[in-house]
């Protein structure tokens, strides 16, 4: 088992592609190959698997096939943190023996596992060595397919190999000041679930305890689901002290008009291209 630590942006496929050009030119960068992955998950007919927020998946990358089971994790300090087990198997179908030492074993009837959606894609790999820290970025582009329904996916992942954690929210944050992005908490699974139908987010705010970490959630489930945003200024008052800390008022001030008003996160990212930068900057402070 390791432990996963990730910042994941999405953005648009020519944001994308700027992107890809401006890491290359990041001190320490260097590229690594690039690969057409194919990824099935499974789940059980009562999403047995997503209820107990894990995901499982097989993908072929080339020749080879992996196993993968991942918990759905924890947002801290701006990163995605989960737990992960992965295992190389001689071909594409799962070895149900495998999980038989993780805690799905509990938590699913595992002979009822089938195919429940795909996630298929190219991935471009620069790697960033800075300092005491080594970053693999990968930049995904393809679709996410759940039924009849599908998706394009344009990502960009920071993910930590060594070093410092801080050091995935200094690079976000780079980024984000060259290109327009936006944080998302939403994982590929999720999108696959959810087109598939299995998952149906609602787009509530929490009764209490409203914040930067629970605002930050609420705009990843408003862009998953489409949905327009309609915040009260009391919850947005919330949000305020830590975007002034951040010295970041300028850039909030309409956003936080917008939200009142009510604004999808597509507009909201055309409209306002800083907005990544507020995300972050909401990330890094919890």
């Amino acid at each position: 088992m390791a432990t996963e630590l990730e910042v994941k942006l999405t953005l648009s496929e020519s944001a994308q592609s700027r992107a890809f050009e401006w890491l290359k030119g990041r001190p320490g960068a260097s590229e690594g190959p690039v690969k057409i992955l194919v990824n099935r998950y499974y789940d059980t007919p009562n999403a047995g698997l997503n209820q107990a927020r894990a995901a499982l998946r097989v993908r072929q990358a080339g020749d080879r096939y992996i196993q993968t089971l991942k918990t759905q994790g924890e947002f801290v300090n701006g990163a995605h943190r989960r737990q992960e087990w992965e295992w190389d198997l001689p071909g594409p179908n799962l070895d149900l023996g495998l999980l038989e030492q993780t805690p799905l074993r509990s938590q699913v009837d595992l002979d009822e596992l089938a195919l429940a959606f795909e996630t298929n894609f190219q991935r471009r790999i620069i790697m960033l060595e800075q300092a005491e820290s080594v970053i693999e970025v990968a930049l995904d582009s393809g679709e996410v397919v759940g039924g009849t329904r599908a998706r394009p996916l344009h990502e960009v992942e920071f993910e930590l190999k060594a070093g410092e954690p801080a050091a995935l929210l200094e690079n976000a944050l780079a980024l984000a000041q060259a290109v327009p992005v936006f944080l998302n908490l939403v994982s590929k699974a999720e999108q696959g679930y959810y087109l598939a139908g299995i998952y149906c987010p609602s787009l509530v705010l929490p009764a209490s305890g409203f914040s930067s970490v629970s605002f930050l959630h609420y705009l990843s489930q408003a862009w998953l689901t489409g949905d327009t945003m309609r915040l009260p200024a009391s919850a947005l008052a919330k949000i305020e002290p830590q975007v002034e800390a951040a010295g970041l008022l300028p850039v909030w001030r309409p956003v936080a008009k917008a939200l009142q008003a009510g604004i999808t996160v597509p507009t909201l990212v055309e409209q306002f291209p800083e907005f990544g930068q507020l995300q972050l900057a909401l990330a890094a402070a919890g």
